[in-house]
Parts: structure tokens; sequence; C-alpha cells
């Protein structure tokens, strides 16, 4: 990122320096040479980044950062410091400076320290670029996507939602099938019955149909009182059975006639119950294989596969990530009870990066561990899991066809679109549609550049 910075030292041979080595590396730099003159400049123009020198004389370093943090608390201040005067710098960062470079400094220190605060301040605009779409057009209750994956699922669960139709929900595990069931059921006009869920991998055989048809006194060892079953609970709304896959056959074939015949026994009991329930069904497991291997029922599959929504791994919809990751900050922030943190450049780049086999399940977990460890005024890459961080840090470039390069190149397809659809919303303006993008018009003009966008020839339609 190129960016705007100020410099402050009333030493005007080291100001130029400064002004000079940033300037060559492509940065808009003004130099001034009292902490007066800074304010003036800092009131009528915008900044990105002030460097500025601890001892002034007449208006303090520690002036212009207070200034700064209560009328421009998006700009980063970083404080130079004399021998000695470390103590004050500590201060100036518990003020909120965002770092400090003592006397004498080299130029690839400068460097080093301005790169990274302007790296970071371009990943949290572009985060806050994406607050909008999480919120709006790429949501269905809280499954986010704007991927046509998710776009697919979303357009069936707005046609099925308000219906009866039993629904078959597909896909890896840590994909979102519950989340799905929750918007199938809150969506349609079972929304004010019980959603009842049942994960039917969790209990034996013998379990598992008592906490469905439920049971009578005496049914079984420790069956001191009768029992409603879930099926009984959900009358009137919905049933979710998570795990279909795993469901014993004999249980299977009791399922089947609840959704043929509408009624039920309980365990032990020989009185048939009537129930009203929709049906849904989820599992990550090739069920068609299943059936060849005579180990789920043809009859069932069929009873439940009504309707079916397969959610796409989170390899297949990798320009979804980052509508997730601000998505799961946001989520883990409230949760924890936690002040909301920004992610640092290379943490965000750790998380595009890695492979999330776990899918959108293990990127919550991931974020909600950083979120948790975080210490400092950002998630640093430290915060995240060991795993996370050593594929991002290995050091070796990606070869062609990469899952990385693909997570690359889904980012940069989805900020050509943003600028595309910015510059179209304001006819080629490109100052307005850096405005409307929460960008500086600079940053914008060179992303044009690097893209091939001719703003142009949008002032022509």
């Amino acid at each position: 990122m190129r960016g705007r910075i100020l410099v402050v030292d009333d030493e005007r041979a080291i100001g130029i320096a400064i002004q000079r080595l940033l300037g060559a590396r492509g940065h808009e730099v003004d130099a001034v040479h009292s902490g007066k003159e800074a304010l003036a400049r800092l009131a009528e123009d915008a900044y990105h980044l002030v460097i500025t020198d601890l001892s002034l004389k007449d208006v303090s370093g520690m002036d212009v950062l207070r200034w700064v943090r209560e009328h421009a608390p998006e700009t980063a201040v970083v404080m130079i410091t004399a021998f000695g005067s470390e103590k004050i710098a500590v201060e100036a960062m518990k003020l909120g400076a965002a770092d400090y470079i003592p006397k004498p400094f080299d130029n690839d220190q400068l460097e080093l320290v301005v790169e990274r605060l302007l790296d970071g301040m371009e990943v949290r605009r572009s985060l806050r670029l994406l607050q909008e779409q999480v919120a709006g057009a790429y949501r269905f209750g809280s499954l986010i996507g704007k991927s046509p994956g998710m776009q697919r699922v979303f357009d069936v669960i707005r046609k099925v939602a308000d219906t009866d139709l039993t629904v078959l929900i597909r896909g890896p595990s840590g994909t979102g099938k519950e989340l799905v069931a929750n918007a199938l059921h809150y969506n349609g006009p079972r929304r004010t019955k019980p959603l009842v869920k049942v994960n039917c991998a969790a209990f034996s055989r013998e379990l598992v149909e008592s906490e469905l048809f439920g049971h009578e006194k005496g049914a079984f060892t420790g069956a001191v009182t009768a029992r409603e079953g879930k099926f009984e609970i959900a009358d009137g709304g919905t049933l979710f059975l998570d795990e279909i896959g795993d469901m014993p056959l004999e249980t299977q074939a009791k399922i089947l006639r609840v959704l043929q015949e509408r009624e039920l026994e309980r365990v032990g009991g020989n009185r048939t119950l009537k129930v009203d329930v929709r049906i849904l069904a989820a599992t990550n497991q090739d069920l068609e294989a299943k059936v060849q291997a005579g180990s789920f029922r043809e009859d069932l599959y069929y009873r439940l596969n009504v309707v079916s929504i397969v959610l796409p791994a989170l390899r297949e919809r990798t320009e979804d990530l980052p509508l997730l990751i601000e998505h799961a900050l946001a989520a883990a922030a409230a949760r924890l009870k936690r002040e909301p943190k920004p992610l640092a450049a290379d943490a965000y780049r750790a998380l595009c990066a890695h492979e999330w086999k776990g899918n959108v399940r293990e990127l919550e977990h991931a974020i909600e561990q950083a979120v948790a460890l975080a210490s400092g005024p950002e998630i640093a890459l430290g915060d995240l899991p060991a795993s996370v961080r050593d594929l991002s840090s290995d050091g070796a470039a990606d070869p062609p066809g990469s899952f990385r390069e693909a997570k690359q190149q889904a980012v940069e397809r989805f900020e050509r679109q943003f600028i595309h659809e910015a510059l179209a919303r304001h006819h080629g303006n490109i100052s307005k549609a850096a405005e409307d993008m929460g960008m500086y018009r600079q940053h914008l003009q060179l992303k044009l550049a690097e893209y091939g966008i001719d703003a142009a020839a949008y002032r022509e339609r």
C-alpha cells in the first residue's frame, strides 16, 4: 500500500531525509518542522501515518499524538525518540502510538515499520468493506457466502423454506449443515413451533429409538417414568436428523413409517400417536454407496432425498473467506465479551493461505482462539493456532495451481468486482468511487493501473 505520510521533526535535515527516503518508495510525504505546523496540516488533510519526533519545541510529539487519537483515530502515529526517552515512548504506546523508533535509526528499520503499518491498514480497510456485504446480500441467517455454490444454496432455501418438503442437507463436516436447517425452519411457516435436533450418531440403537419415539414406563431397565420422544416434542414444528447415515437399519424402518404414515408408537407401548412434523436430515456420507452396500435403506433414501442441498467445502468457495473471517471475528468477540480487534496483515494472510480441511468450523475455532489469546491492539500471527501459522511461514513459493494460489486469485477477483461495481454506480468518477469503497483516491488509482481497469469506460455507459 502506498500511503500519505506526515513527517514532524524540528531538525530540518532529519525531516527532509525521511521525506526523501519514503518518497523514493512511492509514498506521498509531507514534512513540517514544528508540532504547531503538524496540527495545522492534520486539520486540513487526511494522512495514513504521522512520524513525529517526541521532543518538539512548541507543541510536543505527545500533543500531536493526543490530537490524532481524538480527531483522526484511523491515522497511525510513530514516535521518534532520543536516547534515554524510552520510558516516555512506552507511555506514548499506552496512549495509542502505533510504534516508536529510537535514535539513531537506520533506513531499513524505518521502512519496515512504515510498510508494516500501511500493510495492516490495507487489510483493515478491506475488511471494513466486507462488513456491509456480510450484513446484506451475501448472507442467509448465519450462512454467509457470495460464491456461486453458496448462492445456489440460498436459492434453494428461499424456494423450499415455506413448504413442508423433506430436505436432505449434504456436505463435508464443518460446512454448516445445521445452519441450513435453522434457515429452513426459521424462514418457514413452522418458525413459531419447535425446531428439535437429534444427532443420530450419538446414541446406540436402543437409545436412539427412545430419543426419537419416546418410551413407556418399564420399557427397559432404567425407564422409571414414561417419556416423550423428539417426534412428539417437535409436533407442529421441525425435526432435524443430523448424521442420518449412521442410523441403525432397524431404526431406519421405523423412521420410514413415520414419514409415510405420520404416526408412531413409543418404545414399550402399543398406543399409536399422530404427529405433524417436517423432517430435515443431514449427512457427510455417500448415502448412495451405503444403499449399494446394504447399510442404508433405499426406500428411506428416496423419502429423505425429496430436495437436496449440497454445501461446498471451503476449498471450493475461497472467495467467501474474507466474508467468513470478518463475520467470525465479530461473532467471537461478542461471544467472548472482548473488544473487537483488527487482524494484523500477516495473520490475515495466514488465514487466507491455510487449507481448511475442517471447513468453516475449523476457521471459526481458529479465530475464536486468536480473539481469546490476543493481548495487543490487534490480533497477531502468533495468536493463531500453530497449524495455521506453520502453513503461512514455510517460505516456499506456491506452485502453479496450488491451493494458496487459488485463494489469492479468488481475493483478487473479489477486489476487482468491488471496483467495477463502485465505478459503475458512480459512472466512472474515481473520487466518488473511492469514497464509496472507503479508499483513498490515490490508492484506487493504483489499483486501476494494477488491474488494467479503465474508469473512463464507465462514463460512456
